[in-house]
């Protein structure tokens, strides 16, 4: 049988690494797809670039509507990234009868409704392995391997910029700055490394993983997020003396009243699995009510990692390409017309549990009064720790930290009680506040 034709456009850092792997196993994915596949176009505006990751027989252009237009590409590979361009080739391709193949998990975050309806539409495949956690399967986990469970609740370390950076901070004791500094020079984080500390590349991902665990449209605007930039040396410390360790999470939920749907810091407990996912790598744990919790665990970016993610999507499209589009495996795990309008949550509504560290002058009183707000405030205490006035400030400090854990409480109450706090004369600094997942 002749082989599959594919288009790739941009050949960049995955697109030159699903080329070597392509070459390396290609015996091997001709046995799992049943017919070879081959990327017979490359569309780059670096075509010099583009020649030198191809190699002979591969036609190179600089217009990627010239390979959406070729009636011989059944695929259309979209390693462009953003939200611009990217869109218009993607709906484009799905316009033209083309399967697409993509790892651009900031337009399928916002614009995957639109793209899901026109590829359901046109009766073609959108395969996205790639947008989320590298080479490591979850989506197709999420839309297949569990596909029996209700799940409840899933959280991931999905940001390898952000875990390096964290795990450095504790391991080295260094502040946040020059941490990033360190990364950038490693390679590990862009020269514009926004969307990842502010951890909305988290939010793109954990994104899609909430549509395809809960069934609900991909709705990134209702996410909250938060991202790494305002996180102490200090306070990874005394998470680490009080059993955790803090790292970035997407996390989304089940509840009885709607969707979670959130990215910041969190304590998490040093003996859970994911606390210790450490450097550049990624870990999701899901929980469903049949198998309980799973882990997975790999490298979230890179070369060949990524373009891993991206051939397993060509060899799935490869088996289904002449399959009726009513069986293949929907998009969002769920059928079009069967998606939940269960709500997604507002931050003020969420329930979990929390890291607070005042600053305080220390003298008589202030701890009895903070520990009256919260109780009065019908927040449940589980854990106090206050530090020496000479260990905080140096000798002869007039004033300590003072860090509190709290039971599960909603976020508005602990809003509205922190600002009563803020206002006492006693606390000194703006009192630092970070989420904590028991994740059990």
């Amino acid at each position: 049988m002749k082989p599959i034709q594919v288009g790739l456009l941009g050949a960049g850092t995955v697109g030159s690494g699903t080329f070597k792997v392509l070459k390396r196993n290609q015996e091997e994915i001709k046995r799992r797809a049943g017919r070879g596949i081959e990327i017979a176009m490359v569309a780059d505006i670096d075509t010099a670039r583009a020649r030198e990751v191809a190699g002979e027989g591969v036609k190179v252009v600089s217009d990627a509507r010239e390979v959406i237009a070729n009636p011989e590409i059944d695929i259309v590979i979209e390693l462009i990234g953003g939200y611009g361009i990217a869109k218009q080739l993607v709906l484009e391709a799905i316009a033209a009868g083309k399967h697409v193949v993509t790892a651009n998990k900031a337009l399928l975050a916002v614009h995957g409704t639109e793209i899901f309806a026109a590829a359901h539409a046109r009766g073609v495949m959108v395969a996205f392995e790639a947008a989320v956690a590298g080479g490591i399967p979850i989506i197709k986990a999420l839309r297949e391997g569990l596909t029996a469970n209700s799940i409840q609740w899933l959280a991931g370390i999905i940001n390898g910029t952000t875990n390096f950076i964290l795990s450095e901070m504790r391991d080295k004791g260094l502040d946040f700055a020059t941490v990033l500094k360190e990364a950038q020079r490693l390679g590990y984080a862009e020269a514009d490394p926004t969307f990842d500390i502010e951890g909305v590349d988290a939010g793109h991902k954990v994104t899609l993983m909430s549509a395809l665990a809960f069934g609900i449209p991909v709705q990134f605007d209702k996410a909250h997020i938060e991202g790494i930039t305002k996180l102490a040396a200090q306070d990874i410390k005394y998470a680490e003396q009080l059993g955790y360790r803090i790292k970035l999470l997407g996390v989304t939920k089940r509840t009885a009243k709607g969707i979670e749907l959130r990215v910041h810091p969190s304590l998490v407990p040093s003996k859970r699995l994911l606390a210790n996912v450490e450097g550049a790598m990624n870990a999701v744990v899901v929980h469903g009510d049949a198998v309980g919790t799973t882990l997975y665990y790999g490298k979230g970016a890179g070369s060949e990692p990524t373009a891993s993610a991206v051939i397993a999507d060509l060899v799935d499209i490869t088996r289904l390409h002449t399959a009726d589009a009513a069986h293949r495996v929907p998009h969002l795990a769920f059928h079009p017309d069967a998606l939940s309008d269960l709500q997604v949550l507002p931050m003020s509504e969420v329930v979990t549990s929390y890291y607070l560290r005042l600053r305080v002058a220390d003298q008589a009183g202030v701890l009895a009064k903070v520990t009256g707000l919260l109780a009065t405030a019908g927040i449940s205490i589980d854990a106090v720790l206050q530090r020496e006035a000479d260990e905080v400030g140096g000798e002869g400090s007039t004033q300590t930290d003072l860090i509190i854990l709290t039971h599960d409480a909603r976020e508005g109450t602990v809003n509205d009680v922190l600002a009563e706090l803020q206002a006492l004369p006693t606390v000194l600094e703006p009192i630092v506040r970070i989420r904590k997942e028991e994740l059990s």
